[in-house]
Order: C-alpha cells, then sequence, then structure tokens
C-alpha cells in the first residue's frame, strides 16, 4: 500500500504595515532648501467647533499629533487663528522639543470675533505681533513657514509683502507663503519678497485653482491644497472615486489624497482630524499608486462633478 504524503502548507505571513506610510509620498523642498515629507498634516481641526476654543478631547489632539511624527509625517500646518490660539499650542505641548527635521508652517492675517468667524486683518503692525505671539507659543526662534492667510483688501497688498520680507530679513521667518491667491498676486508678491509656498482650495472636485497650481508647478513653489477632502464630503461622492476605491481596496478618501500626490510634484497635501484611527488611515494614502488609468477615470469624475 503506497502511502501518500500530504506536502505542509507553508503559512503565509501576514504583511505587516509600513511604520512611517507618510514617507512613501516623496519629498519637496520648500523655498529650494527646506526638504519635507509630501504628505503633511493640516492642525485646524484639532479645535473646537467652528475652529474655536479648546478640543472636545485634549488628550485625543495631543495623540493625534504625536502619532503623525511616527507615521513619518514631518510638516504640519495651523494659523495662529485656529482656536484661535489654541492649536498652536496643542503642537507645543504635543511635541516640543520637536524631533530634528519636523516643520511647523503657520499663518497670520485672520482676525476671530467668534465660531466660523473670518475676518481679513493685514496691518503691518497687527502682522508682526501675530508673529511675535507664534514664536512665542510655539517655543521657537523662527518660523520654518509663515504664510499670509489672507490678503486684507483694506490695506495696501505691497505693505503686507513688505512686512514678510522684514520678519525674513529679521530672522523670524525662513520662509513666506500665502493663501487663496491668484497668479497676479504670487507674482506682485514675489517681487517683493521670494514666495516659498501657496496655500489654495483644491481637491478632486473644486479645482478652480488649476492655473495657480500650473504656476506653482513652473515655478517650483509649493501647492498645499487646504480642504483635499473636502471635510469628508468628497470620500462620500459615488462614481469614478468609489470604483477606483474598490478595485485598489482602498478608502475613496485614501484614493483623493493618492489623486492630489500624482497631480504634481509640488503638491503638499495637509488632510487634518482629530482622530487618529483617520490619521492613520490617511497617511496609509502614500502607498496606494494610481496608474494613468486611475488618473484618468478620477479626472472626468471631478470634471462632470464640478
Amino acid at each position: 500500500m503506497r502511502t501518500t504524503i500530504q506536502p505542509v502548507a507553508t503559512p503565509q505571513r501576514s504583511r505587516r504595515p509600513d511604520p512611517q506610510p507618510a514617507a512613501k509620498s516623496g519629498t519637496f523642498a520648500i523655498g529650494g532648501d527646506l526638504r519635507v515629507r509630501r504628505l503633511g498634516f493640516g492642525a485646524m481641526q484639532l479645535t473646537g467647533p467652528g475652529v474655536w476654543g479648546e478640543p472636545t478631547d485634549r488628550a485625543e489632539a495631543v495623540a493625534v499629533l504625536r502619532r503623525a511624527v511616527d507615521l513619518g509625517i514631518n510638516l504640519i500646518d495651523t494659523a495662529d487663528s485656529y482656536g484661535p490660539y489654541v492649536s498652536e499650542d496643542l503642537i507645543r505641548e504635543a511635541l516640543h522639543p520637536y524631533p530634528a527635521g519636523l516643520v511647523i508652517a503657520t499663518k497670520a492675517g485672520l482676525a476671530r470675533t467668534g465660531p466660523s468667524d473670518w475676518i481679513p486683518l493685514g496691518r503691518p503692525e497687527y502682522l508682526r505681533q501675530e508673529c511675535e505671539m507664534s514664536l512665542r507659543r510655539l517655543g521657537v526662534e523662527r518660523i520654518d513657514l509663515f504664510q499670509l492667510h489672507r490678503i486684507d483688501p483694506k490695506v495696501p497688498a505691497d505693505d503686507q509683502f513688505e512686512l514678510l520680507k522684514d520678519l525674513q530679513t529679521d530672522g523670524k521667518i525662513r520662509h513666506v507663503g500665502l493663501s487663496e491667491v491668484d497668479i497676479a498676486e504670487i507674482k506682485a508678491a514675489r517681487r517683493i519678497v521670494p514666495i516659498a509656498t501657496v496655500q489654495n482650495q483644491y481637491n478632486l472636485v473644486y479645482r478652480n485653482s488649476a492655473d495657480v497650481l500650473d504656476y506653482c508647478t513652473h515655478e517650483k513653489i509649493g501647492f498645499i491644497p487646504w480642504f483635499p477632502l473636502a471635510t469628508g464630503d468628497l470620500a462620500k461622492r459615488g462614481g469614478a472615486l468609489a470604483r477606483v476605491a474598490k478595485r485598489l481596496d482602498a478608502k475613496p478618501a485614501q484614493v483623493a489624497l493618492a489623486w492630489l500626490l500624482k497631480k504634481s510634484p509640488v503638491m503638499l497635501p495637509i488632510p487634518g482630524t482629530s482622530k487618529v484611527k483617520h490619521l492613520e488611515e490617511n497617511a496609509a494614502a502614500a502607498l496606494i499608486e494610481l496608474d494613468d488609468s486611475n488618473m484618468e477615470e478620477l479626472e472626468k469624475h471631478s470634471a462632470a462633478s464640478s
């Protein structure tokens, strides 16, 4: 009687998750010399409702910031107006003394009078005061990237740009950024001070700043898309986004972030969240590779939805 020896199945090793997925997003040198991972973190949602006051769960907010660094994120974007001041305080509490290579970008130029209220305020003396206060709150001697949150239409734009140049000359800030600007405004600012980044609203279905992105790509200016996921609304959309996500065994929000990273080498998405779980999901978007067919399908979805 022949005995058939059955081969012993070799158990498959479970694939361990990448401990620092954000590192796979590639890098970009802000201002040509400040290298960051392209997938960053936006700290606006760490505050209370309406971006006003303390977070509902301060311990979770601190945990999110610490976990972001663990995941390989080394660009954190904030502003004096988030809270106001709450976001910057949280960053210092969670991360100071800061690990080597961590870049904290902040902003000034929007005053707050209550939840969801945002008032442009670009008087040079106010911007200088807010810069000094951000230095103190963050516990740094120089701000890596200081952004004008909005150009105040009631103050000559050149006065606001000159103040940014003065802060840079004084060693208070390293690089200058702008937010919600068009190409003409970027060019006007660049005649006075070097512009390292532009932060405009941009996502898969809201692409009004496509021309600004093209300009930034050509000029090697970092483009920071705020509301990259439209505060979750984009991730809920059906159609092509859902189909591509299903094929890739990914979440729609992850595909939307992967699309941004693929769009331009100067793109620096900063998805924000107040939950560690969502942060981990967002960071994993850097592991998703979209091919040309996926990009084309998503582009058509974008055009149909915008």
